[in-house]
């Protein structure tokens, strides 16, 4: 639109934001404590400004009018005049154009300057100077947008928890180097909604999609200037636009198409979402969107001081989760993802910031007591990273019910032990069966733990039992940047190696991890690759890297595709069998109408293991009996299930271990269905006697279930 605005109605505050109604657009913006808002119109191009608006009336704190004549793809932004006292809290400087909290498109991203900064740059007062260059010509545009869509009858896969397999997965990186996908589509929306992409996340059995930060974000002015990005996205400015580099077409029906196309295929989408900061950082970063705003109302700020932030984010700064303008925002934000763009629930980074009242963490804060009382999000998929960086941050097994969480003892218990390391037989019963430890005592179930041997954050899966310590040089930090205890081990040798032993015994360790992870109690999560051997070349914080050491490889190797294969298998074989999912913890004791106990933990005698055996230092062998012929669960429709008796051996010891298998039922016999030192499980002798003992050899895994006698 470049002709200019002639009739402006006075509008109402609310909805929040611009909001095309068919005839003409409400905005409505927030400010406690401007003293003028300006809303500024562009030409199509977002070049030149063609005209400012006074948003006049003012109804509770919102700014706000309405433009009959407006219509979508309204390019506009904000500028908003008060006072610019940082020690009291307030950074306004209308000589910075404002990404407006509530757009639901922006467009382009900042041409870095120092014109972003509301202060002047290399002052000696440094950000209680003014400065009054203007930013408009280098900021991004907030777009109007017509939300109506054809979503057809579009309904979310309602995947239970207990059945779900996440596959955690970056948007760009997916698809950046699939050699099906048509290279205009490769890293986008569209891209991921391909028949090729959706194909082999069917073929991998994955129920569920976790996608890393999609909101729109910015690269830090720092990375871009040493010819780095911010690849994995944590660094919001916008909380209802999805990014627009991960957009073939520019439009937002692209993101709802894939979510349509997702849901045909029966796959869920859970969003990564980042509202415990901004990228506006601490009191030296830009003024971008909400510190010029009305800083004092959406940020933490120091009691002593108000020019400086609260950062329990490491980031710079952390949203003010107890003011209700704040709040608001947020819950908007979750509401309009799950109504108007169909997700099917979020991932919380750093989500114990969100519950922070004063400086504890209390896990039954406003935050969850509204989502909880909401009729929309109290019935979606609700996932925590339990932790962030102040102190008593680390909350793990101490969010609310309807809560599931990142659980990092399990990551770290499982790594420990297959690592070699010793006295963690009782570790690993709890982490193995759901982490009752965690969840029970609130009246959780085993899907509260979001089990998880690697993530974004960290050593790939490969990498996990290649290097024994980070290298992070292509960061340019000089390695300092990253986890420096990730209970890896290289298995011999730092690195790639032409050894074919160590290569043999990497492999095996892999299938080690992966098998574990999806035999647990709780709902596993993958991360895209590891089912493929993808390496980061021992980078275990490659944020920073919008390249091939972070997009997927998809020209496998042989290793690689009988990795693949394997964890086909693995995945078919938890969902095969309910005593993978369960719903209830295991209690150890007898089934009802029955003597033996619903689990039952096993010495390499075939023995029950003792209670002074838990803990000795020297015990890596553990044998675990499941009583699936007894199961008294049932699914959501009553109906019960029952599955066969299984029994899983796990040897984390160097050396061979000729395991008893035991005898609980008369005239039967074990088969194995999986053993880790083949490359795609499949045994040379399916059939063992019971009483029988069983080669386990070392560092493997081996499941097997009874059946009738040969």
């Amino acid at each position: 639109m470049a002709t200019t605005i002639t009739a402006v109605w006075p509008g109402r505050p609310y909805p929040r934001g611009a909001y095309w109604d068919g005839e003409g657009v409400n905005f409505a913006v927030f400010s406690e404590y401007a003293e003028k808002v300006e809303l500024c119109l562009f030409d199509a191009k977002g070049r030149n400004e063609i005209q400012r608006i006074e948003l006049k009336e003012r109804t509770n704190l919102v700014w706000h009018c309405y433009l009959p004549e407006a219509r979508p793809d309204l390019l506009y932004g904000l500028r908003v005049h008060g006072p610019y006292r940082p020690q009291d809290g307030h950074r306004f400087n209308p000589h910075k154009l404002l990404i407006e909290p509530y757009a639901k498109d922006i467009v382009g991203t900042p041409r870095w300057s120092d014109a972003h900064f509301g202060y002047s740059i290399g002052s000696k007062n440094a950000d209680l100077s003014f400065s009054r260059r203007d930013n408009a010509a280098d900021m991004p545009k907030c777009r109007v947008i017509d939300q109506t869509f054809n979503w057809e009858n579009d309904r979310s896969p309602d995947i239970h928890w207990q059945d779900m397999v996440i596959y955690e997965m970056h948007v760009k990186g997916f698809t950046m180097q699939h050699p099906e996908i048509t290279p205009q589509f490769r890293g986008t929306y569209a891209g991921l909604a391909m028949d090729p992409a959706i194909e082999h996340l069917k073929r991998l059995g994955v129920t569920t999609v976790e996608l890393m930060p999609v909101h729109a974000f910015l690269d830090d002015r720092h990375l871009m200037e040493r010819g780095l990005r911010n690849y994995w996205g944590y660094n919001s400015i916008g909380f209802f636009a999805p990014d627009s580099r991960y957009s073939a077409s520019g439009q937002i029906s692209e993101f709802k198409t894939m979510v349509k196309t997702l849901h045909k295929a029966g796959i869920e989408v859970i969003l990564d979402v980042v509202y415990n900061h901004t990228a506006e950082g601490n009191q030296l970063g830009p003024t971008l969107s909400f510190r010029g705003l009305d800083n004092a109302s959406y940020y933490r700020l120091a009691d002593e001081d108000k020019r400086y932030y609260k950062d329990y984010t490491g980031c710079g700064n952390t949203l003010d989760m107890q003011h209700s303008c704040v709040l608001q925002l947020i819950m908007d934000s979750l509401r309009y993802w799950v109504l108007d763009m169909h997700v099917d629930g979020f991932r919380f980074d750093l989500a114990s910031a969100l519950a922070r009242e004063l400086h504890e963490v209390n896990q039954l804060g406003v935050f969850f007591d509204t989502i909880h009382q909401d009729p929309v999000l109290s019935a979606i998929k609700l996932i925590a990273e339990p932790w962030d960086f102040g102190e008593g941050g680390y909350q793990v097994g101490n969010f609310p019910l309807g809560w599931a969480e990142w659980n990092d003892k399990y990551r770290d218990s499982i790594r420990a032990y297959w690592k070699g390391d010793g006295c963690l037989l009782g570790e690993m019963a709890q982490r193995l069966t759901g982490s009752s430890d965690l969840y029970e005592r609130t009246g959780r179930k085993p899907h509260s733990s979001i089990n998880f041997i690697c993530a974004h954050d960290g050593f790939t899966l490969h990498d996990l039992v290649t290097y024994d310590g980070k290298h992070n040089e292509a960061n340019q930090e000089e390695n300092r940047d990253g986890n420096d205890n990730n209970l890896s081990w290289n298995c011999g040798v730092e690195g790639e190696t032409e050894d074919a032993a160590i290569n043999a015994l990497r492999a095996r360790q892999k299938r080690n991890l992966l098998a574990t992870l999806l035999l647990s109690q709780g709902a596993p999560m993958l991360v895209a690759g590891d089912e493929m051997g993808r390496s980061q070349q021992g980078n275990n914080n490659a944020y920073c890297h919008d390249n091939a050491t972070s997009w997927l490889n998809w020209e496998l190797r042989q290793q690689d595709s009988e990795l693949l294969e394997f964890t086909e298998l693995i995945i078919s074989l938890r969902k095969a069998h309910p005593l993978f999912r369960r719903n209830y913890f295991f209690q150890g004791r007898p089934i009802r109408g029955g003597l033996v106990k619903d689990i039952i933990w096993l010495n390499p005698d075939g023995a029950e293991i003792s209670d002074e055996v838990w803990n000795q230092p020297f015990s890596r062998c553990l044998g675990v009996y499941f009583a699936g012929g007894k199961m008294i669960e049932t699914d959501e429709r009553g109906k019960r299930l029952k599955d066969d008796n299984l029994l899983l051996l796990l040897n984390a010891h160097y050396e061979d271990i000729a395991f008893m298998l035991p005898s609980f039922e008369k005239h039967h016999t074990w088969e194995v269905l999986l053993d880790t030192k083949d490359a795609i499980g499949t045994p040379e002798i399916p059939r063992y006697q019971a009483a029988q003992t069983y080669p386990l050899i070392g560092r493997s895994l081996v499941l097997l279930k009874q059946t009738q006698p040969i």
